[in-house]
């Protein structure tokens, strides 16, 4: 059982989420969302538990490194101001569970979890994931922040590239790339998938975080040598944007 719920234990949850996708190729779609998980014992009314889980990520068309950097750079920098790197040492009884909270293990998860095996390549460039992690004063000061950094984490990238021109080749990748995300959603998010088990699943609201409009071209290979190219190789082997 999960954070030591029972059978026959109730539950409630509650969860905010952002999708921002974007008309100019040059500006990466953002993601991220926040929930909490909460389980009350059918056996000892004063007997709860709740949990967090969440992340932040972004998916460009076109690769510009710097955009990338800065956003890893916040956020690694929000990780290691609640979760310190140096607090962890070997003696700690809770090492292993220390380092899932740090930047380099939720940066990991979240390659690890967005990734379309079919295509072995992963939806972005990735940045924190985070699941099963214990509510407590700390961690929700974590997630709260990880809510309030959406804004200052994306909007610099709208700024500098939102008025980049672009022709129909640079749009046609986007829908391209916005395919391999539509993809993700319904074949492997399980967020999405269990919205649609549910006995009377508000379809709307599940599907709402899809791209507006998407393309796929039969065995489309990008020109060798070219951004485009540049990209996949990146989604095909993750790199470490910050050290």
């Amino acid at each position: 059982p999960v954070h030591g719920a029972g059978e026959g234990d109730s539950y409630s949850a509650a969860a905010l989420s952002v999708v921002l996708h974007t008309r100019n190729p040059y500006v990466p779609t953002f993601r991220s969302d926040v929930r909490i998980f909460l389980v009350k014992s059918s056996t000892d009314n004063s007997k709860s538990t709740a949990w967090f889980g969440g992340g932040s990520d972004l998916t460009p068309y076109y690769l510009i490194d710097q955009d990338i950097i800065n956003f890893h750079t916040h956020l690694q920098t929000m990780c290691n101001t609640h979760f310190p790197p140096e607090s962890i040492t070997d003696n700690d009884d809770n090492t292993q569970r220390e380092q899932q909270l740090s930047y380099k293990q939720m940066k990991k998860s979240c390659d690890e979890y967005f990734y379309l095996p079919a295509r072995s390549e992963h939806r972005g460039v990735g940045g924190i994931f985070f699941d099963d992690l214990d509510a407590t004063e700390n961690t929700l000061d974590f997630v709260r922040d990880v809510a309030e950094g959406w804004m200052p984490s994306w909007l610099p990238i709208v700024e500098k590239r939102g008025k980049m021109e672009y022709g129909d080749e640079e749009r046609h990748w986007q829908c391209l790339r916005r395919g391999r995300y539509l993809e993700f959603n319904l074949l492997y998010d399980r967020g999405v998938k269990f919205g649609l088990a549910n006995a009377n699943p508000r379809v709307e609201g599940v599907m709402v975080s899809a791209p507006p409009q998407i393309a796929f071209d039969y065995n489309h290979v990008p020109k060798e040598g070219s951004e485009e190219e540049r990209l996949i190789k990146i989604l095909k082997s993750p790199i470490d944007w910050v050290k």
